[in-house]
């Protein structure tokens, strides 16, 4: 299953120490998780086929589990909702879409 997350940063926040955080932070202790096969964070650069577009996301994460059960249960723990924790500061109302192989 994969899991992916669409988001801007809030107003006012630091590209620079967002990507720091999710650098250092935010992919090494996700990618940690047993129900986690894969987690990578991606910026938006453009729009194919539209070089003067915008993009409507600067970011999308990208999150492969062994299941929903599992990967809830690993963030549900204390320790990991305090190394999240920031992520709500950093994120503008993000977007999490369950999705499955076809």
């Amino acid at each position: 299953m994969r899991i992916i997350c669409l988001f801007n940063l809030k107003p006012g926040v630091s590209q620079a120490e967002y990507e720091e955080w999710a650098r250092t932070r935010d992919i090494p202790t996700v990618n940690a998780l047993g129900s986690v096969t894969s987690f990578t964070v991606h910026k938006a650069t453009g729009l194919f086929g539209d070089p003067e577009g915008t993009p409507p996301f600067q970011y999308i994460e990208v999150i492969d589990i062994t299941g929903m059960d599992a990967f809830v249960a690993d963030i549900s723990t204390e320790a990991f909702q305090a190394a999240a924790a920031p992520f709500q500061g950093f994120a503008d109302a993000p977007q999490f879409i369950l999705t499955e192989d076809l």
